[in-house]
């Protein structure tokens, strides 16, 4: 009983060892295949193999201990790696050789490399070559004397000076980088990138191949076109197009015009911007812009500054200075003999120079005629004498005024040395003629009244008041900014001694002094302080008529 008791234990011990075995093999089955592909996938053949060669010879205790040297048609093989030389030394135990004379190594018709001598490490898959190195990358060729290539991560790297050729472009350095799997390139140290009618010059270079982009980095780099140079000390440019991309307060000077900024954006032929701080100078014309934002259409010649823009003329002793909300430039013409440009300055508009101040709500300049209209409500001062009306023309001749028209509500006022009386004149239009930038001629049309303190020419004391009515006057002014003679045909007027003038007469009806909006420096054209209750009286225009039947 017991005899068979344990057989019959053995039995079944034998066969759950059976099941328990069938489980085993089962469960490896199940792994085996349902395990990642690449986790099943062979591991490729890191070994060296030498192809052919004409003689091969080993001696354990030469000069080269554990080397089997082979010489004559040499040529090796790592997968899909293919290396050939004149001669060599093969280390089969370390996986790795010294290859001497013409060697030549190859992937594909994509990758090839050439030098004199070199070394690779079949484990790490590195290769070092010496001597008249040249790779060839797609249609990329790195030319240098010391290249380290590692085939493992895909990096070719020189320390000894280099220089690639990607097209019509040559990049030369003295250390850089080339990735042969994103085919970007970092150059460091005097790097040099030449392309037909332009170099880049700079200490630190990321060329991306593929899309023909340059990063240069570090103070001092520089790009320098038959037309223009720019600074930069972080900037991306494209070689193909043409466009720049620049940071960290670049510059670009292209002829006698000059442009720094925060950030610059440049497309030749292109829309291109600049914002932060922007500073343009025109050295021939003798101008300057500052603004927050710039843009303008290289090819149409229509611009745009906004952010405290001022536009300033240094064409004369002193300096103009004119400040509004937004700039618009528009070109006519462009790129021809006929082409002139307008400039409107909208909202706020405020101008400084020592001998002339203004402002107005808005003003287009037209470079064809030179002549500035100032719109809504503008005034101007030069010296003691304000002048102001509804619309106003000012005609420049090198950069000072050579016409003044007011039209509109014109008048003008001349306040006295007293500081307490006013030469006054009003009419509806207004002309004033200028030389050398002084007033010598002033012709009021239309409606025309005028006050006048005749003075004593012994003392400069006021003798009356002479008040006078009439259609037409001129005034002549002479060389010293005095009163030489009136002409007025049919006037009316009245001389009033000095003791016995009415209070009703020191004043025109529209008599208005803007002695406080009036801008006293080139800071304060920033400040708009409005005209308050001092306006101009509105005029509306006149509606057609109806028609009824």
């Amino acid at each position: 009983m017991i005899f068979h008791i344990f057989v019959t234990l053995k039995i079944h011990q034998h066969r759950f060892a059976a099941i328990a075995g069938l489980c085993v093999f089962l469960f490896l089955v199940v792994s085996v295949y349902a395990a990642p592909h690449h986790e099943r996938r062979k591991k490729s053949d890191e070994r060296v193999y030498l192809l052919h060669a004409d003689e091969l010879s080993y001696d354990q205790f030469g000069a080269v201990p554990g080397a089997q040297i082979v010489k004559g048609h040499v040529a090796f093989r790592q997968g899909n790696k293919r290396l050939s030389c004149d001669s060599a030394y093969y280390f089969q135990e370390s996986n790795s050789v010294r290859a001497f004379g013409h060697v030549y190594y190859h992937e594909g018709n994509l990758l090839s490399l050439r030098c004199d001598r070199a070394t690779y490490d079949g484990a790490g898959q590195m290769m070092t070559a010496r001597k008249n190195v040249v790779l060839h990358h797609h249609n990329q060729v790195l030319y240098t004397d010391s290249l380290n290539f590692d085939r493992m991560y895909n990096i070719a790297y020189f320390f000894d000076g280099g220089r690639l050729v990607d097209g019509r472009d040559h990049l030369s350095s003295d250390w850089g980088e080339y990735h042969t799997d994103t085919r970007n390139a970092v150059f460091y140290y005097k790097v040099h990138l030449r392309s037909p009618g332009r170099t880049i010059t700079t200490d630190t270079l990321y060329y991306d191949v593929l899309r023909s982009r340059a990063h240069v980095v570090g103070p001092g780099s520089r790009i320098i076109t038959k037309t223009s140079t720019i600074e930069t000390s972080n900037g991306f440019f494209n070689t193909r197009t043409n466009q720049a991309q620049l940071y960290g307060r670049s510059t670009i000077i292209d002829g006698k015009k000059k442009i720094v900024a925060d950030t610059l954006n440049y497309v030749k032929n292109g829309l291109s911007w600049a914002t932060g701080n922007v500073h343009f100078v025109d050295y021939k014309n003798k101008q300057a812009l500052n603004c927050g934002i710039l843009r303008y259409h290289e090819r149409t010649g229509r611009g745009f500054a906004t952010r405290r823009p001022v536009a300033m003329d240094f064409s004369q002793k002193d300096t103009l200075y004119a400040h509004s909300d937004s700039m618009k430039i528009y070109t006519f013409h462009i790129n021809t003999d006929s082409m002139y440009r307008k400039i409107h300055a909208y909202h706020k508009v405020q101008a400084f120079r020592r001998d002339v101040q203004a402002i107005c709500d808005s003003m287009v300049f037209n470079t064809r005629d030179t002549c500035a209209i100032l719109y809504g409500d503008p005034i101007a001062w030069s010296d003691n004498r304000q002048i102001l009306g509804e619309r106003m023309k000012i005609w420049l001749q090198d950069s000072t005024v050579r016409r003044a028209d007011v039209i509109g509500q014109a008048l003008s006022v001349e306040k006295m040395p007293d500081g307490q009386h006013y030469n006054q004149l009003t009419s509806k239009v207004m002309h004033a003629y200028f030389v050398k930038g002084k007033i010598r001629e002033t012709e009021a049309v239309g409606n025309v009244r005028s006050v006048y303190y005749p003075q004593n020419d012994k003392d400069s004391s006021l003798v009356g008041l002479n008040y006078l009515e009439t259609d037409t006057m001129r005034m002549f002014i002479d060389s010293h900014q005095k009163l030489e003679k009136i002409w007025a045909p049919k006037s009316t007027g009245t001389l009033y001694p000095i003791s016995q003038i009415p209070p009703d007469k020191y004043h025109l009806p529209n008599f208005a002094w803007f002695e406080e909006l009036r801008p006293k420096n080139k800071d304060d054209i920033f400040n708009w302080k409005g005209k308050g209750n001092g306006r101009l009286t509105i005029i509306h225009r006149h509606e057609a008529p109806l028609q009824k039947l």
